[in-house]
């Protein structure tokens, strides 16, 4: 090797010493945990009690392998599962077909607190430690708020708190926030989990906005109360928008309100189907909270999900 040959080369591995490695330049995509999917079966012999047989949409099986097909290559590697069925024994159902399949990490059943069975129930299906809690709210002809004046209702969700489990509450309004607040007031220890907040609408009343943005504050205060960003799409003039400068003043209400560590990703699957495709929703949220830089974009999507359902990683490709 000539002097002029070996000093290029010297000259080269400089360079190339001196260049961050590919792996140092490009962070890392933060993995997903979804925290609201819906498995259902209209094939059973049984069927289901939602959808109904006549949504051409949704009437058909959502089960993880379907789920996985779309999600897994947009960086989903995990899911919690919120039962979509009053039925006893789907809880059963869910959990028998969450079991089979590492990417759901939780499943939130469907109990009624308050009933003489509740406790049975409830230690039935805490066998199961993907069991992560139970959802109650405008679902199923149930009223949270008219059910708090009840002893053993409030008694019930004492014993969720308990077992370090959660409440969903379901289809939110500002009835329903007030209720969560006067809940709160009543089992302090109890994790609530505020489903597809940014879907609730106010009516165009002075008094009743004062009302609810008073509830929100004070939830916004208390460190066991969680939010979904989901269902965070929106239908306006006959259109639906895919801009983020659309939703962002509803989002950023809603992180000065929760604040960084309360906020939880939930596409709301396949229910999404009658909005957007999937990957059409999680682009918009991703976009706006990788605007927040990478430590409130990773908690968004999934450490804040641990510290709400404290569920347990099921395959090497989830994160915690």
């Amino acid at each position: 090797m000539n002097r002029r040959h070996f000093l290029a080369l010297a000259a080269g591995a400089s360079a190339l010493a001196s260049r961050p490695a590919l792996a140092q330049t490009k962070e890392a995509p933060i993995p997903i945990i979804d925290t609201h999917i819906h498995l259902f079966d209209p094939t059973r012999p049984e069927g289901v009690p939602w959808p109904a047989k006549t949504d051409g949409l949704l009437y058909q099986p959502a089960l993880p392998d379907r789920y996985r097909a779309i999600a897994g290559p947009l960086g989903v590697v995990g899911a919690v599962v919120v039962e979509a069925s009053p039925w006893l024994e789907d809880n059963q159902w869910v959990l028998d077909v969450a079991t089979k399949d590492p990417i759901i990490v939780g499943v939130i059943g469907n109990l009624e607190p308050g009933k003489p069975e509740f406790s049975q129930q409830l230690e039935r299906f805490t066998r199961n430690p993907l069991f992560r809690g139970i959802r109650y709210g405008n679902l199923w002809n149930r009223d949270l708020i008219q059910q708090l004046t009840t002893p053993r209702f409030v008694a019930d969700l004492g014993l969720l708190a308990q077992a370090g489990l959660v409440l969903d509450t379901a289809n939110p309004n500002p009835a329903l926030l007030a209720a969560v607040v006067r809940l709160t007031d009543r089992v302090p220890t109890l994790r609530v989990v505020i489903d597809h907040l940014p879907q609730l609408t106010l009516a165009r009343d002075a008094t009743a906005r004062k009302v609810y943005e008073a509830d929100l504050q004070e939830l916004g205060q208390r460190p066991q109360v969680y939010v979904k960003i989901s269902e965070v799409l929106r239908r306006e003039d006959g259109r639906i928008p895919r801009e983020l400068s659309f939703y962002r003043a509803g989002l950023d209400e809603l992180v000065d309100r929760f604040g960084e560590n309360r906020l939880l990703y939930g596409s709301d699957w396949p229910n999404s189907d009658r909005w957007l495709p999937f990957d059409a929703g999680l682009r918009l949220v991703r976009d706006y909270f990788t605007t927040k830089g990478p430590t409130v974009a990773e908690k968004y999507f999934w450490k804040n999900s641990v510290a709400a359902y404290h569920w347990q990683k099921r395959d090497s490709s989830q994160p915690g």
